[in-house]
This record gives structure tokens, C-alpha cells and sequence, in this order.
């Protein structure tokens, strides 16, 4: 408890002295297990709260019983999103040191069911960063109203410790003044390429088109690796070719330490056909094609491990909460609970621990307690 009381006691209740009939601490704790266990909305938290009652006051004190359900919604609706958003960080970085060579892939989700016709309020959208590595979140933010994720991009990277790591992060992302960030802090990129950024795209499609592909003798500033996979009754092949004749590019002048573009093929082939897809890089990485496909297909980790994750486990997509910022705040409770389920490696699937978690006292007590919560 006294790990718990550490990371969370920094929070300042909104709540004025008179309207203090349960504890925050109380409030956050038992949001936390039962968002763990399985529960979806503030009913959920408020049964759950009733059921383990026993359980909780072990850790809590609940001077006043189990909080009323619209009690727990009207804190999480006042608290300071950017507080707990500092109190994730600190659990993250304590419990899990950056890895050298991580991937860390960046992209953003919108919580469809967030919005609110009524008062005009537009869907939460919360750009991610999760590690290949370790197989959770680092931190998200909330995009700005009336913006998109290029204006969050940089205020995630600010927060994270990312020094030797890869960051990935699809065309959305592909922007100058993001790249120098991430030079700056002496990591690597490889970003996606589209027609967002025209003439990098046009020159990327010239080159490896009319040029790379027809060259007869490969350059020794050039590579080529493939990977063949067989799944699902189709088979995959994936081919990146990596150049760092950027002198061909006068449009990579403009990017702040970049050193190869990549040309990634993807062709399948199937009982309905073939299909082929083919995509553009740049990159801060040095010649190495197997590793520079190895942080393009790792970028999908954030798609299936987390983002499908949240949608199907945790009801995410579907969650109707949108009162003050209780959306954000909840989302971040559902990564933290999402995080201590990966961190538990069991063998068992994220719905399985939810439900064993749902059930079983000692086993909630050691996913909270074992992962440094």
C-alpha cells in the first residue's frame, strides 16, 4: 500500500473540506481494482466495491462505506487529468527502465462513444506510445480541441525517456520539427512517408521506381531483406529495401538527422489472389534492412496489443463516459490496468486475468502488488 499511497498521493482533491466523505485515496484505489477486475461504468465500481468490501479494507479504510457510483463519476470528472497523467510517468518509470534498442511506437485512438452532442463536446482522442520491448503503454495525451496528433506528438516525447530507442510513427507523424525532436533526444525514427509531405513522397517513389530498382549491380550504400510467412492460409511476403543515397533526395536535406529512406513490399497470396502494398520511410537508422523492417512491422504492435486490447478487454470504444474530463482520467486507469495485465505474464489471455482478477482475491492482490503498484 505504502507503493500505491507513493505514486497517487500527489493528486489534490477537487473536492471542497465539507463535501469529504470518502477518501480520494479510497476513491482511487478502489477505481483501480475494479477497472481491473473487469468493471466498465460506475455502477460497475460501486458493485464491485460492495462485493469485496472485506478485500478492500485491507489497504483502505472506507471510514464511510463503499462511495455511491455518482460520488466516484463526480471525482474522476473533477481531478486533474495532467496530475494522474504525471502519476502514470512516475509508476512507468519505475517500474520499467528504457531499453536500449526498444521500439516505440506512437499513434492515436479516439474513443468513439466519448462525445457529447448536448454540449457541443468533440470525441476523446489520446495518442499513445507503447514499447515493443515490454509490451505496455509509456504514457498518452489528449489531443488539443479543433487539433490533431501532430501538436500531441511532441508533448509525449517531451515526457518520455527515449535515449537509443527507435520511434515509429506512421505518416501522420512524418513532420520535420518531429524528427528533430526525437534527434534531440538521442534516439532514432522511422517515419511513414505519404502525400502529406508531397515532394519527400514524390522523390521516395522516383528513386526506388525509376532508379534503385533498375540498377543491374546493387550500391554499397544499399540492402534488400525478405521475410516468407505462412499463417491463416495465405502466405506473406514482406521485402524492405534501404537506401542511404540520400544525395538522390534533395528533399531529405530538410530533415534534421535522417540517413536512409526504405521502399517496404508487402505481397500476399491467397485461394482469392495476389495483392501487393507498397510503402515509404525515412529514417534516422544506418544501413541495416532487417532491423529497419523489424521497427516497421513492430509499429502494429500499438494497433493489436493495445489499442484492439482496450476496444475488446476493456470496453473502451464503447464507453459512454464523457462527464469533465472523467473520459480521460478513466482512460488512463484502463492503460495502467491494461499495463499490470501484460506485466503479469502468466500465460494466460488479458480477458482470462480480468475474470480470475473479477474472482479470486490473492490472484487482483498479486497483479496489483507484484507489478510495483
Amino acid at each position: 500500500m505504502a507503493d500505491f499511497m507513493s505514486h497517487f498521493s500527489i493528486i489534490e482533491d477537487p473536492r471542497i473540506e465539507r463535501c469529504k466523505k470518502h477518501k480520494l485515496l479510497d476513491i482511487l484505489f478502489l477505481t483501480v481494482s475494479a477497472v481491473l477486475s473487469g468493471a466498465r461504468g460506475w455502477e460497475d465500481i460501486e458493485v464491485f466495491g460492495h462485493a469485496k468490501r472485506e478485500w478492500l479494507q485491507r489497504f483502505i479504510e472506507l471510514p464511510n462505506g463503499i462511495p455511491r457510483h455518482d460520488t466516484i463519476a463526480r471525482v474522476m470528472a473533477r481531478l486533474e487529468p495532467n496530475i494522474l497523467q504525471q502519476c502514470f510517468f512516475q509508476w512507468m518509470s519505475d517500474v520499467l527502465a528504457a531499453i536500449e534498442g526498444d521500439i516505440i511506437a506512437i499513434d492515436g485512438k479516439s474513443l468513439r462513444r466519448s462525445f457529447d452532442k448536448a454540449s457541443r463536446k468533440n470525441a476523446l482522442h489520446m495518442v499513445s506510445a507503447w514499447s515493443c520491448a515490454g509490451g505496455v503503454a509509456l504514457g498518452q495525451v489528449k489531443t488539443d480541441d479543433k487539433s490533431n496528433e501532430i501538436t500531441a506528438i511532441p508533448r509525449l516525447l517531451e515526457l518520455l525517456e527515449i535515449k537509443k530507442c527507435i520511434i515509429t510513427i506512421d505518416a501522420i507523424g512524418c513532420q520535420k520539427s518531429i524528427a528533430s525532436d526525437i534527434i534531440q533526444k538521442k534516439a532514432d525514427f522511422v517515419l511513414g512517408v505519404k502525400k502529406n509531405q508531397s515532394a519527400l513522397h514524390d522523390d521516395c517513389v522516383q528513386y526506388f521506381e525509376n532508379i534503385l530498382l533498375k540498377q543491374s549491380e546493387p550500391s554499397l550504400k544499399t540492402g534488400i531483406f525478405e521475410t516468407i510467412d505462412k499463417a491463416h492460409g495465405r502466405i506473406e511476403i514482406r521485402r524492405c529495401r534501404q537506401s542511404t543515397e540520400l544525395a538522390w533526395l534533395p528533399s531529405t536535406k530538410q530533415w534534421k538527422g535522417a540517413r536512409s529512406v526504405l521502399r517496404v513490399e508487402c505481397e500476399r497470396q491467397s485461394n482469392t489472389g495476389i495483392s501487393r502494398e507498397v510503402r515509404y520511410f525515412i529514417s534516422s537508422l544506418p544501413l541495416n534492412p532487417e532491423r529497419a523492417l523489424s521497427a516497421v512491422r513492430q509499429h502494429w504492435f500499438v494497433e493489436n496489443q493495445h489499442h484492439w486490447v482496450l476496444d475488446v478487454t476493456f470496453g473502451e470504444d464503447g464507453s459512454r463516459i464523457r462527464r469533465g474530463d472523467a473520459a480521460e482520467n478513466m482512460a488512463v486507469l484502463r492503460r495502467l490496468a491494461l499495463n499490470i495485465c501484460k506485466r503479469h505474464t502468466n500465460g494466460d489471455s488479458n480477458p482470462k486475468k480480468l475474470k480470475k482478477a473479477g474472482w479470486d482475491d490473492a490472484f487482483r492482490e498479486k497483479l496489483l502488488f507484484a507489478t510495483g503498484l
